[in-house]
């Protein structure tokens, strides 16, 4: 049993407290990673406001990046010493999901509460999305990590692991876009500018951003959008498809926000798809016309974590950042440390940042 530090959440909403946790050492198929960096995913930020549920205390972050100091019995392909990417996406690989190559919505069970962190004093800890990653060390799955090259920036590669597969995958995996479609990204935040990159990457013949903060416009452009639109304007959709000459093959939603998923149809070109990716609070709900989907030949699909499949995707993620052809230096809006975590997500609440990282 090892002691670390953790920023552990005890009440929804207050601020987290920097303290010692015990880490257990890995179990079967485990490994312990020491992390280098976590950035800030507005997912963490749901849960330490209570809105997806869970169990306190808890520990949140998930979008991580370190090196492997144990491995546990069992393990093969990885040893001390791997650099790694580390996700939520915790896969069995034998339930009906996994085997039909969907990991990301593997269905086998698993107690987030039951291993590996506990209080001082013995008490159970949840370890959030499977990571637990606001931590100087976490143990996770094998099925999480991916290897990446020793001298890949770690801060950058913490976004990878789930912003930019989010994004990426949800253009690439689940839209399926075609070279020379057209794609409307319905906000410009972190995921969104990495599914405006995956559109770039597709080939998208015109992507249009939209966004209420017209600085976050300016920036969707530098990632590839070839238009912005204005949600605040009275009709954006008027505005997206006079850009496009059309109306669009693929809408991708990346925001939590019910507005965007109620004016999603309105950019929507027949036999076109909305791809939802962005999360609402639990409950609330959107509306559409089935009669007018139905007849045009549309279709809505949900995608979690961009349907990936991480040591398939993520590989060539890299390399495409190793070639400057993805970006993700340019993600990053601020570094912090782990004593800073409270001030690093009230900045990320502002809306105004990519993503906020966390260093160790």
């Amino acid at each position: 049993m090892k002691t670390i530090k953790a920023a552990v959440c005890h009440e929804y909403g207050a601020p987290l407290v920097i303290e010692d946790i015990h880490l257990a050492p890995p179990a079967t198929g485990e490994v312990e990673v020491t992390l280098d960096a976590v950035s800030i995913c507005h997912s963490d930020i749901s849960y330490w406001e209570g809105k997806f549920g869970g169990s306190l205390p808890a520990v949140y972050g998930h979008e991580a990046a370190g090196h492997i100091t144990e491995v546990g019995p069992g393990v093969k392909g990885f040893e001390p010493g791997d650099h790694v990417i580390v996700t939520l996406i915790r896969a069995c690989g034998s339930c009906p999901n996994c085997g039909s190559g969907k990991p990301t919505i593997c269905t086998t069970p698993h107690d987030q509460t039951a291993h590996p962190l506990t209080t001082t004093e013995g008490d159970k800890i949840m370890q959030a999305m499977d990571c637990g990653a606001f931590a100087e060390k976490v143990v996770v799955d094998t099925s999480q990590i991916v290897k990446i090259p020793a001298d890949m920036p770690k801060e950058c590669a913490a976004l990878i692991s789930c912003g930019v597969i989010t994004g990426v995958g949800a253009v690439v995996n689940a839209a399926k876009l075609r070279t020379g479609e057209d794609v409307v990204v319905i906000g410009a935040g972190g995921i969104g500018l990495n599914a405006i990159q995956g559109a770039r990457l597709a080939g998208a013949r015109r992507i249009v951003a939209v966004d209420m903060v017209p600085e976050k416009l300016e920036i969707a452009k530098d990632f590839g959008a070839t238009d912005a639109v204005l949600a605040s304007d009275a009709k954006p959709w008027r505005h997206a498809i006079k850009s496009l000459g059309k109306k669009a093959d693929a809408v991708i939603v990346t925001v939590g926000a019910i507005q965007a998923y109620d004016s999603a149809p309105r950019y929507l070109a027949t036999g076109g798809r909305i791809v939802m990716v962005g999360m609402p609070a639990a409950g609330q709900a959107a509306q559409y016309e089935p009669l007018i989907m139905s007849d045009g030949g549309q279709s809505i699909v949900g995608s979690k974590m961009g349907d990936t499949v991480i040591k398939r995707d993520i590989p060539w993620m890299v390399d495409l950042y190793q070639q400057g052809r993805l970006k993700l230096d340019e993600l990053i809006s601020g570094r912090w440390t782990l004593e800073q975590v409270n001030e690093a997500i009230a900045d990320t609440k502002t809306g105004a940042a990519k993503r906020n990282v966390i260093r160790f």
